[in-house]
């Protein structure tokens, strides 16, 4: 107990307290270095808060070397400066590499903007997900069609960056697709991984569209390795669903004033006991067409 007391004691009381203070002021470095360590550490977070932090928090460090050399004539105080400036310009210029290797063309960079942003994700995630796709985005012409029902197989995944596109069966119109909206997210929820298929609807640019697409083998190895993303388009692709499901549900209804409710189906049977129970064909209850429209549901604009 007595060694670490002396220990202690010897370690407060080893150097003399200062009995007189400086009278003049450090010179301008010292207040600028000061200043920028200050305005360094209220950088935010991810990549550009990290080049703001290391850019000046290097600048600190440099004049703080400055001023060692200069005006405090210290060895010491200038090399510990100078490696972290050092060590501050290595961050700065790795972080740099970072950012420049995650660069994307302008319609990427407002896609991410708009919809992966929001969400959290970073860029390096991000760009995990563009190079799936081979960083492309593909345009589709006006009144061609993306897709045709009965024919085109169920081979990828695409979302639509610009454009408007009309989805129809059997000539009727369904919906419109919208930008950052999936082209074909039901026909993608419908089938396994392993499982092959085809449209049951027609999708027909209406406008000159860009859209990209993931090809369906190489996104389910995506899925594999990334947990994190395949829970993203998982949730991506169930709200989209959800989206394209009740703009189904605006446009009809079932007489006496009453709007068909896709989550109340039960509530017309006994709330019209008149109106003929809705029935759903075979060929709608398939995996693949939750975008088909009921038969026995009346059209608003017919």
């Amino acid at each position: 107990m007595g060694e670490n007391a002396s220990f202690w004691e010897s370690l407060i009381y080893a150097h003399p307290t200062c009995a007189t203070w400086k009278q003049e002021a450090e010179g301008s470095i010292y207040h600028l270095a000061s200043i920028l360590f200050v305005v360094g550490f209220m950088g935010g977070s991810g990549f550009f808060g990290l080049l703001y932090v290391f850019s000046l928090l290097g600048l600190g460090f440099l004049c703080s070397s400055v001023w060692a050399w200069l005006d405090v004539c210290a060895a010491d105080i200038f090399s510990w400066n100078f490696i972290l400036f050092a060590i501050c310009f290595v961050q700065f210029v790795y972080v740099t590499y970072q950012v420049r290797s995650v660069a994307f063309d302008r319609e990427f960079q407002e896609l991410y903007s708009a919809l992966f942003q929001p969400l959290g994700i970073s860029l390096t995630v991000y760009r995990k997900i563009v190079l799936c796709c081979d960083a492309e985005v593909i345009t589709l012409e006006k009144e061609h069609c993306y897709a045709m029902q009965g024919k085109t197989p169920i081979d990828k995944l695409s979302l639509l960056v610009s454009g408007r596109i009309r989805v129809t069966v059997d000539g009727e119109f369904l919906h419109y697709i919208f930008p950052l909206q999936f082209l074909d997210s039901p026909e993608w929820d419908s089938l396994r991984p392993t499982e092959e298929g085809i449209f049951q609807v027609t999708l027909t640019a209406e406008t000159d569209c860009r859209y990209v697409a993931w090809r369906r083998k190489k996104l389910y190895l995506l899925f594999a390795k990334h947990h994190f993303i395949s829970r993203l388009f998982s949730i991506l692709i169930g709200s989209d669903i959800a989206e394209k499901l009740y703009a189904l549900n605006d446009r009809v209804h079932v007489g006496q004033g009453f709007r068909y409710d896709i989550r109340l189906p039960n509530f017309y049977h006994v709330a019209l006991p008149e109106t003929p129970p809705v029935q759903v064909s075979h060929h709608h209850l398939q995996r693949g067409s939750p975008r088909c429209k009921p038969s026995g549901v009346t059209n608003c604009s017919s």
